[in-house]
């Protein structure tokens, strides 16, 4: 059995000060792949580094919601689309919408999220998205700069209602599934994820937050992605190699530019 964590960030302290063993660990447990996330473009290189220096690490360059106010310029497409050109990076983001906390206004996060489409379009590569309490904007922004289909991406960390699932879905998108799942009352979201088809299902830790249980409230790490991927699998009716399998051909069908 192999799984691939969709969605890391090994650049964090946490994981980061001892990530040999971060990644024996996943090693140990079937973790195939990890997908090292961006958060600040100014930060990049950072990412970049060790995603070189790991065979099994790949990564993406992008600016999340929050920072959109702080770095706007540097998220333009044209230096994503230009940083993008790293044999290394295989995604756009994490990008997107966050209402919740409305750290950046709301104005640029809507200009940085449209600029991360288009260099999506023109990179043919998957935008990885991220949207908290914004649902109607984030269906109806993806809908515009869909590129009659050229867009393609991922719902990361999906925790939104089931109108933002469907609307991704019919854009072509996939949905990833975190630790959240596995908390007790995140009966709706199990629900939602039910009616996922299996063939659109990615699985990710965002460690090192929101660790599954029986980890909860203690750091994530790639490891524990079988943890989601196992609730994940009983939520279909499916055995976990059965939801490995597919999870990694969709991961690999997405990411097309990782080698396998």
């Amino acid at each position: 059995m192999q799984l691939i964590d969709s969605h890391c960030h090994l650049d964090y302290p946490v994981l980061s000060k001892d990530r040999e063993a971060v990644f024996t660990r996943a090693r140990d447990a079937g973790v195939e792949k990890m997908l090292c996330i961006s958060v600040y473009v100014s930060k990049f290189d950072q990412i970049k580094v060790i995603a070189e220096e790991n065979e099994n690490v790949f990564c993406t360059v992008g600016l999340h919601p929050h920072h959109a106010a702080e770095e706007t310029e540097l998220a333009a497409a044209e230096n994503l689309q230009k940083l993008a050109q790293h044999p290394k990076v295989v995604g756009i983001g994490e990008s997107g919408l966050d209402y919740f906390y409305d750290r950046s206004p709301r104005d640029l996060q809507h200009e940085v999220f449209r600029q991360h489409m288009r260099a999506c379009v023109a990179c043919d590569l998957p935008l990885i998205v991220h949207s908290r309490d914004a649902d109607d904007d984030t269906a109806r922004m993806i809908r515009e700069e869909g590129a009659g289909g050229k867009l393609k991406g991922v719902m990361h960390c999906f925790s939104s209602g089931r109108s933002l699932a469907e609307a991704a879905l019919t854009e072509g998108f996939y949905i990833s599934f975190s630790g959240i799942l596995t908390f007790k009352k995140s009966e709706e979201l199990r629900a939602i994820a039910r009616d996922v088809p299996l063939n659109r299902l990615l699985v990710e830790t965002d460690a090192p937050y929101l660790a599954p249980e029986p980890y909860r409230g203690k750091p994530n790490e790639p490891s524990y992605v079988v943890h989601t991927a196992q609730v994940l699998a009983d939520v279909k009716g499916v055995s976990l190699g059965e939801l490995a399998n597919a999870t990694t051909e969709n991961f690999y069908r997405l990411f097309s530019k990782v080698p396998h």
